[in-house]
């Protein structure tokens, strides 16, 4: 009789999606180019956070707009609450304050070319034509947005969600932290993306963006200097130094020929961000 021989079995587990539960904001913020944006993107993808749960500032500007156009009562609430109203002309300098009547003033001529038919151009126009030309908008108006978008959005209330791009300024994030303890929404972690100045002028000459010269981004890199940093400090002192991290953006990975991999390297900095979240190694590396 011959002997058999039985092959011993082995069990491979393969991880094919991170799945997270919870309530919260997870916060990015950085100077500009820094890769909120793509980061955001593929940390979204990596918990499982759906693409809605995911607000940019630049997202909950246009959202707030289109809601505005096709929702008569969020329009109404927004006029009547938040002082974005699309019953009062942006021409009108009594109804205005002093630096809206001076922006406007300024771009006058572009705006009424942008809306050439219309009879009557309100404050919400004037939302929409600084959104679509990239002007920035007043802290009080934003501020007003943050506060109208959770209050018409109960989900962020009970999901977990990424806030890319705000706080700008510390009067912003002191109307942040107020408007999370209205609505009961915990602050998860505040990620403070970093990247040298001479890094981002260079990203952001690649993009090839009409508005990308080199004075505008000098003046872009001040202004995180002097607010987008300050509104860091203030949530760092705020929350503890323990809810906000600061994580190298620039982690390049290249390929055989020198040239970066963009979507490794953007993949190297969500692991920085996971591994400040708590997350275990083995699901980082996986």
């Amino acid at each position: 009789m011959s002997d058999k021989s039985i092959k011993t079995g082995e069990i491979k587990i393969i991880v094919k999606k991170v799945l997270i539960e919870g309530c919260g904001a997870i916060i990015l913020t950085g100077p500009s180019s820094c890769g909120k944006g793509e980061i955001a993107k593929e940390l979204r993808k990596f918990l499982s956070i759906s693409k809605a749960h995911h607000l940019s500032m630049g997202d909950i500007l246009r959202m707030t707009i289109q809601k505005a156009r096709d929702d008569e009562f969020f329009r109404d609430n927004l006029a009547l609450n938040h002082n974005i109203d699309y019953k009062i002309s942006v021409f009108d300098r009594m109804k205005n304050d002093t630096d809206l009547n001076l922006k406007v003033e300024k771009h006058k001529d572009e705006l009424i070319d942008y809306y050439e038919d219309k009879q009557m151009i309100s404050q919400l126009d004037w939302l929409e034509f600084c959104v679509s030309h990239g002007l920035l908008i007043p802290d009080e108006w934003t501020v007003n947005i943050i506060n109208a978008t959770f209050e018409s959005s109960k989900a962020f209330q009970s999901q977990i969600f990424i806030l890319d791009g705000y706080p700008r300024t510390v009067e912003a994030a002191k109307a942040l932290i107020d408007t999370f303890v209205r609505f009961d929404i915990p602050i998860i972690e505040v990620i403070h993306l970093s990247i040298t100045k001479e890094e981002m002028i260079k990203r952001a000459l690649g993009r090839n963006r009409m508005d990308d010269d080199q004075e505008s981004l000098e003046r872009r890199y001040q202004f995180y200097v002097e607010n987008v940093q300050p509104s860091i400090d203030y949530l760092k002192q705020h929350l503890g130094t323990s809810k906000v991290t600061l994580i190298d953006a620039h982690q390049p990975v290249y390929k055989t020929n020198g040239e970066i991999d963009v979507k490794k390297s953007i993949g190297e900095v969500v692991k920085s961000v996971a591994k400040s979240l708590g997350l275990p190694s083995y699901l980082i590396d996986m």
